[in-house]
């Protein structure tokens, strides 16, 4: 009785049919790890221009006031009074501890509205202010 070396014979082809199943989950994944929120600004505003700026790069941290040229100030998606940041901050830091504000003010706004946007702030304890501007080119 002799017996014989079988070779096993390997295949050269990649399997590819769990393939649709790794593209959709990875469809679904960046799916719900994106953000595409877009917030609609109802202020109109000029920014002032600054020689050197700083970019942030976790912007889910950022929370905007933006302050027109009129007065009008906008928190994030609504038009709010200089009274009303102050509880709106508050919570949301108590949600976000590590939130930016960030002050997109017009450069022809009253300091007077600057100051009291500081001072509501101070009080609801957001003390990482971030002042917008464009680069002076």
């Amino acid at each position: 009785m002799k017996f014989e070396k079988k070779r096993s014979s390997v295949k050269q082809e990649i399997p590819t049919s769990s393939m649709p199943d790794i593209i959709f989950m990875l469809l679904l994944f960046f799916m719900v790890a994106t953000t595409l929120k877009e917030v609609e600004v109802y202020v109109k505003y000029r920014l002032p221009e600054a020689k050197a700026i700083e970019k942030i790069e976790n912007k889910r941290l950022i929370s905007y006031i933006w302050v027109g040229k009129s007065g009008r100030i906008q928190l994030n998606d609504a038009i709010v009074q200089v009274g009303d940041i102050q509880d709106i901050m508050y919570k949301k830091r108590t949600e976000l501890p590590n939130v930016i504000v960030s002050l997109r003010i017009d450069k022809g706004s009253d300091m007077g509205i600057v100051n009291d946007i500081q001072q509501a702030l101070r009080k609801a304890d957001a003390r990482r202010i971030n002042y917008s501007a464009m680069l002076k080119q």
